[in-house]
């Protein structure tokens, strides 16, 4: 068996006397779709904050392809392979869809090492990935919701990720959203690309993932097959209450 891509061991985080989270450990394999779910608090986006470098661990220690990163800062994590979208799409907005591109890909993936030209192809390719390439000249504050999703999404992949952290890629769509950001993820994942969805539509999670943990009040709760997640009582209890 390969060795795990992603091993988080024993991380805690306190905010104050607050602890978002209390000694979390999980194992993430290569290619894997990964489910992240929680109620609201439950120390979700914290977690995914250590992994990416926005927030520092107290304790514990994050490994990525056997590389211990708990120190390293955000701009090096994504260089060795870690790249997230955010729960509030930001692009620069007086920038084109194309653009919005461009950007991370020279800074984060070609560090200006290759031609204007390929950097354009480059992001054009990302593009039709999404099926946004009919948008490439867009003023990007003119995007509907969707496509703003989709963006974020592309932004994330121009930084040429082996993890790729969606954070509630689908909040807000409608259904038939629902299933075109799903179907993006489900490729790029056939890719080799290794997936971590922090999703509260459930459906959603359900449909997507290989196994789902479960988080609250900063502990894993449970952890298993979509299946065996969603009959579990402690997370029945978690979002329902008792």
């Amino acid at each position: 068996m390969a060795p795990p891509l992603l091993q988080i061991t024993g991380v805690s985080k306190h905010f104050g006397g607050f602890a978002a989270l209390s000694e979390v450990s999980l194992e993430v394999a290569p290619g894997e779709r990964f489910g992240l779910i929680g109620p609201n608090g439950s120390g979700k986006t914290t977690l995914i904050n250590c992994v990416s470098g926005a927030l520092r661990n107290e304790s514990g220690s994050i490994v990525f392809d056997g590389a211990e990163i708990s120190r390293l800062p955000a701009y090096q994590r994504t260089r060795r392979g870690i790249a997230r979208s955010f729960q509030i799409p930001r692009p620069f907005k007086t920038m084109s869809v194309l653009e919005n591109l461009v950007v991370p890909l020279e800074y984060v993936a070609h560090r200006r090492t290759l031609h204007t030209a390929d950097t354009w192809d480059e992001a054009m390719a990302i593009l039709r990935q999404m099926g946004m390439a009919e948008k490439a000249d867009s003023p990007s504050n003119l995007l509907s919701q969707v496509e703003l999703r989709k963006l974020e999404l592309a932004r994330a992949m121009a930084a040429r990720p082996r993890l790729l952290i969606s954070d509630e890629a689908m909040a807000g769509l409608a259904g038939n959203e629902v299933d075109e950001v799903l179907k993006i993820l489900f490729d790029l994942n056939a890719t080799g690309i290794t997936i971590i969805m922090i999703e509260h539509i459930m459906q959603a999670v359900m449909r997507f993932s290989q196994r789902v943990i479960c988080l609250d009040a900063g502990r894993i709760i449970c952890e298993g097959a979509p299946a065996e997640i969603v009959k579990n009582p402690d997370v029945q209890k978690a979002y329902l209450g008792a």
